[in-house]
């Protein structure tokens, strides 16, 4: 007879395995509950019953094995334009914190990784985040655990594991408690008086709103200084934008063209200053960091511009379809990162509110006018 723990105190639990156990029994070892169970029961349970029935075991699916096959799997996505490098990059960010957290723990096989072990990870990665000092009320959080949870999606899909550990933390970046961060006119201010050999990179990010990634991809060909604005199919969201130029960037960009002996149409704009070459994405992001220490800026990147962008154009009356086509962003992502009341859209609807004309002169307008009519000149 062969005996085993079952690795459950639950007689609800232990019965439906008892009855699966007993099905696959009786199928024999080409039974498909087999699978099934070998995560389900313990390891020597399942030893025991496997031998006994002749059921021929495989080795269980490792985390290793499960990152190198996703990996694999994106990097064709990427062959046919369906994913970007940098997508990969942030996503490969996530897959080596989960990894130092299961060496940790000692954690090997993907059926040891349960919802417990996914819920420790997140306490773990949330005070990881914490120490960081550009942290931002543990930020990233969320679309950590929304990675890992596409990561065991995809190991569903292979048949590598029975069902998805992960819990998800809501959609990422979907905090009310976050939204726009435009840099205000005195912050402004001071970073253009200290933008230096940093002054092109300043004014295209402060005047067209682009992302990092696209601002450094921008080429000479993308830019028409007779028409005045600049087209370009959006990296991220590959949407076409056709941003006016703002004077000032004009000017900047026909002395930057003059200073460069008309440089070639596939050429980008943006140059590092220190070395003449193509500047890159996390070199924009350093120079601005950099800019934003030299100016007293605290937390100075790219995508502030682009929200002080955003902003800016919704305190001048620009509606939120204006913006969304300027950004390249939908109407419905507008109103959610950049509408919410800032400091600066609170302002201006005080001033609306003091200044305008509202219900109750618009009430008292048609009983004075009466009044005034009823009264003849001596």
């Amino acid at each position: 007879m062969v005996r085993g723990s079952l690795g459950t105190h639950n007689q609800d639990a232990a019965n439906r395995l008892i009855h699966k156990l007993g099905i696959a029994l009786s199928e024999g070892p080409e039974s498909s509950l087999w699978t099934e169970l070998c995560v389900l029961l313990p390891p020597m349970t399942f030893a025991r019953f496997a031998d006994f029935t002749g059921v021929r075991r495989r080795q269980h699916p490792t985390w290793k094995q499960l990152k190198e096959s996703y990996e694999t799997f994106k990097r064709q996505r990427i062959k046919i334009g369906k994913l970007e490098e940098s997508t990969l990059e942030r996503y490969q960010y996530t897959l080596r914190e989960f990894e130092l957290f299961l060496a940790e723990k000692k954690l090997l096989f993907l059926r040891d990784i349960r919802v417990p072990e996914i819920e420790d990870f997140k306490v773990w990665r949330f005070d990881r985040i914490m120490k960081h000092k550009h942290c931002r009320d543990g930020a990233g959080l969320a679309l950590d655990v929304s990675i890992l949870h596409g990561v065991f999606a995809f190991a569903l899909k292979r048949e590598m594991m029975l069902r998805n550990p992960v819990i998800t933390e809501g959609t990422p970046g979907d905090n009310p408690q976050r939204g726009a961060e435009p840099f205000n006119s005195e912050q402004l201010v001071r970073l253009r008086e200290h933008a230096g050999k940093d002054m092109l990179s300043f004014l295209t990010l402060r005047w067209t709103g682009f992302r990092g990634s696209d601002a450094v991809r921008v080429t000479w060909l993308e830019i028409d200084l007779l028409a005045k604005e600049v087209t370009r199919l959006t990296k991220k969201r590959k949407k076409w934008v056709k941003i006016p130029l703002h004077t000032e960037l004009l000017f900047a960009l026909g002395v930057e063209r003059d200073d460069r002996q008309m440089p070639n149409p596939n050429d980008p704009v943006l140059l590092n200053p220190d070395t003449g070459k193509p500047l890159t994405r996390p070199g924009l992001y350093r120079r601005m960091v950099a800019l934003g220490r030299r100016a007293g800026v605290p937390s100075c990147h790219p995508h502030r511009f682009r929200d002080t962008f955003a902003v800016d154009l919704l305190l001048k009356g620009a509606s939120p379809y204006d913006v969304a086509k300027l950004l390249g962003d939908t109407i419905e992502t507008v109103e959610k990162h950049y509408m919410p009341f800032v400091k600066e859209l609170r302002e201006r609807v005080r001033g609306i509110l003091e200044t305008g004309v509202g219900l109750e002169k618009l009430a008292r307008q048609p009983s004075e006018e009466p009044q005034n009519a009823s009264k003849k000149p001596n």
